[in-house]
């Protein structure tokens, strides 16, 4: 496992500096959104390659890297296109001064290239294994897989169309899968990756690849995810009242007034 995970992290590092190469010569470090789904892709398929021989459960698991990490890409790529640099950046390109470049450097693109090495542990892990064919941890992997699939692109979709709506300009979403949960998406993409933990369960040293969707959840329920967004609306009376019917992370039936 030790020259895979060598690679893994050179590639990484190197892929990470390129888009912080490119981000800097268009003077927006959102792009880094973009790469991030591209990234895992990166990863996955190298260490497909990497890996003699054809087993189902590679296959299988560079196919759902694929499918999660292009479409993740293909909308922020959408939804970003026309627009200048996310406000989150913006703060920080204005917070950090003449720090700038370098802060960017390591806090930005080092940090989520740690992120997403660890976060990929599980994919590692599963290619590398030589434990053949598929069996009931995996199947029940598929699905949860499937299901976050389901929420984050169905939720990412709904709220597209939503504001592509011009009478819904300062509106908040609370139709669709948004009726169910604050941030579906969020949801669906933990999902994935208990899924894929799940599948890590059927290999060698599987448990130890609890560290990826520990770390996603954490990320998305403390730091990066929920409550940046939630910030933006917070005091909002329409926000609030929304807030007490409908829970924040997982699908549930809305409170009643």
């Amino acid at each position: 496992m030790l020259n895979p995970i060598l690679y893994s992290v050179l590639s990484v590092f190197l892929y990470m500096s390129v888009v912080f190469i490119l981000a800097w010569i268009k003077k927006d470090n959102s792009i880094v959104d973009i790469a991030w789904g591209i990234g895992f892709i990166m990863v996955a398929l190298l260490n497909f390659f990497l890996e003699p021989g054809f087993v189902s459960r590679h296959i299988l698991m560079t196919v759902l890297i694929f499918l999660w990490g292009s479409r993740l890409a293909a909308h922020i790529a959408v939804r970003k296109k026309g627009k200048g640099e996310d406000f989150r950046y913006a703060q920080w390109r204005k917070d950090w001064g003449k720090w700038f470049l370098i802060r960017s450097f390591f806090q930005i693109y080092m940090l989520q290239g740690l992120f997403l090495l660890i976060i990929s542990y599980p994919v590692i892990l599963i290619i590398h294994s030589q434990k053949a064919g598929i069996g009931f941890l995996d199947l029940l992997g598929i699905l949860i897989w499937l299901t976050g699939f389901f929420f984050e692109s169905a939720g990412d979709y709904q709220l597209s169309q939503f504001k592509k709506n011009p009478e819904n300009k300062g509106k908040i979403m609370t139709q669709g899968l948004w009726r169910w949960t604050r941030h579906p998406n969020y949801f669906g993409e933990t999902a994935q990756w208990w899924g894929i933990f799940m599948i890590a369960l059927s290999v060698k040293s599987g448990w130890t690849a609890v560290i990826s969707p520990l770390l996603i959840t954490f990320l998305l329920l403390k730091v990066s995810g929920i409550p940046m967004l939630e910030k933006k609306y917070r005091g909002r009376e329409d926000f609030e009242e929304y807030a007490k019917k409908t829970n924040a992370f997982f699908p549930w039936f809305p409170k009643k007034s």
